[in-house]
């Protein structure tokens, strides 16, 4: 798959171009550089209205490969809240088809209300998804993965009311289906037998508790963002597994210059009773661990700490760099030093709008190498 190295390629360029202007004041305004950047801030004018930007759908991870598709997107201040420093609301809808013969439509309304004092978050997603089984553990049954597919239906509903400032508290409901069609006969699902291999119909509640001082929610330089979670599935509301679900991240926002960002983060999670394989702690991906295949390390409790070092480079160009640690055990006693698994990297930022929405690219080092291509920042 060539597409990622010809992204980095180009914002390799840019970053060269940059870095040689900003060592030589005499270049003018009007040079080579600023000409791209501002045909690229010309594209972006022409995809976005004053409602709705609509852009091409463009992702990469190992978990999708290279992905297709498009996006609306509408950033926007609830109504009656004027005050322009009050937090924006957003709705994405994203129809997207990868190479790994996935399907996915997403679509998510993240709602900030009432002068800032109430928040509402809805998602819904719907997907025909081919996916990899490693087994369970720290150390996989399997280094390749089993193939399987599934078709799932998530939804899932969030609502909070700040109770003093900065603190904000509420119920949340959680709905996923899972119809497994496709397994490798013989392998690893089908002899084993693990809890939930020919599906999962999964219906909870629970309830959060965040603590949330950031200063802009799209490009943090200041602040907390500390979350708390408990859900519980049982089978009077529907799901087919009884278990709980503990969650606690703790993200710090650092201002180290004026335009440079120390970013970290602390994820734990903790699962009892009887979760399905879908749905026990998992590290991986995109979000946690990048470099590492999402799910390959999955068990009852996991823990990710990742940081994040965030630069400006030219106009609307940053950069990054991370590194994280990570590891998942059966019981909470088995967590030791000798069990992390490492990872870093490095990526670019390019931003969208005043808001702060960064288009963004990631290339992670982990026990492989990876390239993420997509939207937002991953802490």
């Amino acid at each position: 798959m060539k597409t990622a190295p010809f992204l980095f390629f180009i914002f390799y360029m840019s970053f060269s171009f940059a870095s040689a202007q900003e060592a030589n004041d005499t270049v003018p305004k009007s040079g080579g550089i600023d000409r791209v950047f501002d045909f690229g801030d010309q594209v972006i004018d022409l995809i976005s209205g004053e409602k709705w930007a609509f852009i091409p759908a463009v992702t990469y991870s190992p978990e999708t490969k290279l992905g297709l598709g498009v996006r609306a997107i509408r950033v926007f201040k609830y109504k009656g809240d004027t005050n322009p420093n009050l937090r924006p609301s957003s709705i994405p809808i994203t129809i997207l088809y990868t190479l790994n013969n996935q399907t996915i439509f997403t679509t998510e309304l993240d709602l900030w209300a009432n002068e800032n004092k109430e928040y509402l978050n809805a998602r819904l997603e719907l997907s025909n998804f081919p996916f990899k089984f490693y087994g369970i553990g720290n150390d996989p049954v399997t280094d390749e993965g089993e193939s399987y597919t599934t078709r799932f239906a998530y939804f899932h509903l969030n609502y909070q009311r700040q109770i003093i400032p900065g603190i904000f508290f509420g119920p949340r409901y959680e709905f996923r289906v899972d119809d497994i069609y496709r397994r490798v006969p013989g392998g690893i699902l089908e002899t084993s037998q693990v809890a939930g291999y020919d599906g999962q119909r999964l219906s909870g509640l629970g309830l959060n508790l965040n603590q949330d001082t950031r200063d802009n929610i799209f490009q943090p330089t200041r602040g907390w963002n500390n979350r708390f979670s408990w859900m519980g599935f049982a089978s009077f509301l529907g799901s087919n597994f009884s278990f709980n679900q503990y969650t606690a991240d703790f993200r710090k926002y650092i201002k180290t210059t004026d335009t440079h960002v120390l970013a970290l983060q602390s994820w734990w999670s903790f699962t009892t009773g009887n979760p399905p394989f879908q749905h026990i702690s998992l590290i991986g991906g995109s979000d946690r661990m990048r470099g590492y295949f999402e799910g390959r390390f999955r068990d009852n409790h996991a823990m990710v700490h990742q940081a994040e070092y965030r630069l400006p480079v030219y106009r609307n160009l940053g950069m990054v760099l991370f590194g994280h640690a990570g590891q998942v055990a059966p019981k909470v006693g088995d967590f030791g030093w000798k069990r992390f698994r490492y990872g870093a990297g490095f990526g670019f930022r390019y931003k969208l709008n005043e808001e702060g929405l960064n288009i963004r690219l990631d290339i992670a080092f982990g026990d492989q190498s990876a390239f993420y291509f997509g939207l937002n920042e991953v802490i």
